[in-house]
């Protein structure tokens, strides 16, 4: 899904993205559970990374976007391994040790340690309702959490809330590699992690999946993993590491119901608290509005850009419109208008 220009709805558009790819992960977990019962950890990562990469290896990459190259390999390769070996062989270990509606809830922590992460590595800020989208959404996995069964929490609780440690390393070592080919980010990064886990898999001698366990893994990872992930790349590309991961919080709530609508009846009246809590959270974000007089200082970059946006007044001969790509300057200058915390705005606030 590539984004339309939306200059003025910056962080309205990158809120739907994070929802989608939200949706998209949230509900994988349960798939996760069912395919990946019988294997081992790292097989259960390697092959859902692997349906990551067939699926982007079917997709064009747009003429327009900045490309990947030799510079991000030692970051691509810190991003596998958070988040395409570590955090989903921790996820796969712990879901056979724990149910797929309490491993999904806690999946919200992600969201949690994504913001603080941003906020120290990025400086993105966090005001009162960014802070309390946050909170709604976190109360709305306490709720749900207080309705489990008792005796669910145990090692493989531990397991799933260390891979939401390891996403959110993930989501905080991919804010520089958003304003890149999504495509191409993914394909790496799901390439990349495939390999490692599926070579540890067999130095370590995991069970070989049968039946539809492996095709069921591949096309679970395809689509939760690798589209989530584009979805998620567009989403930081408009309002940063932190909100991207506050709305993903919604991500686990959906994996909760998914696994009530399969007949996961552990949940009761609990269930109707969250849901309105998380729609709160996620409405905040998708109905703020950040405006303010800001500077730009200079800077030299590429990413894909157009030049009615009032960021790019570089000239061309001959002139180019619409969306392209190469290395460009900016000037130092100052204005406001409506932003995220892009590429273009790491402003101290």
């Amino acid at each position: 899904m590539d984004e339309p220009h939306a200059s003025q709805a910056p962080l309205l558009w990158g809120g739907a993205l994070a929802v989608g790819s939200a949706v998209l992960f949230g509900a994988s977990t349960l798939f996760v559970k069912r395919f990946g019962h019988a294997c081992g950890p790292f097989t259960t990562a390697g092959l859902l990374y692997a349906g990551a990469a067939v699926a982007s290896i079917g997709r064009r990459s747009r003429d327009a976007e900045a490309p990947v190259g030799r510079a991000q390999a030692p970051r691509l390769l810190a991003v596998a391994l958070f988040g395409a070996v570590i955090a989903p062989a921790l996820l796969a270990w712990g879901l056979v040790r724990t149910g797929a509606t309490s491993a999904s809830l806690l999946l919200s922590s992600e969201a949690f340690f994504t913001v603080l992460l941003a906020r120290a590595f990025f400086h993105e800020p966090v005001g009162w309702r960014v802070s309390l989208a946050l909170g709604a959404m976190v109360l709305g996995a306490a709720t749900l959490v207080g309705g489990a069964p008792s005796g669910t929490w145990s090692l493989g609780s531990l397991a799933v809330l260390l891979a939401s440690l390891a996403w959110a390393a993930d989501n905080t070592l991919t804010r520089p590699l958003a304003d890149l080919d999504p495509t191409r980010v993914v394909l790496w990064k799901s390439a990349v992690g495939a390999t490692l886990s599926l070579s540890l898999a067999v130095a370590l001698r995991e069970p070989v999946p049968g039946g539809a366990d492996a095709p069921g893994l591949a096309v679970t990872g395809g689509i939760g993993y690798g589209t989530s992930l584009r979805l998620y790349l567009g989403a930081q590309r408009r309002m940063g590491a932190g909100r991207t991961g506050s709305v993903f919080a919604a991500a686990p709530f959906l994996g909760a119901m998914a696994g009530w609508l399969a007949g996961d009846r552990s949940l009761g009246w609990n269930a109707l608290v969250a849901g309105g809590l998380f729609a709160a959270g996620v409405v905040l974000h998708l109905t703020e509005r950040h405006r303010h007089a800001h500077t730009h200082d200079a800077l030299e970059h590429e990413h894909r850009h157009r030049h009615d946006d009032g960021h790019h007044a570089h000239v061309h001969d001959p002139p180019v419109t619409g969306e392209h790509s190469h290395p460009h300057s900016h000037l130092p200058t100052e204005h406001s208008h409506p932003h995220g915390s892009d590429l273009h705005h790491q402003h101290s606030h």
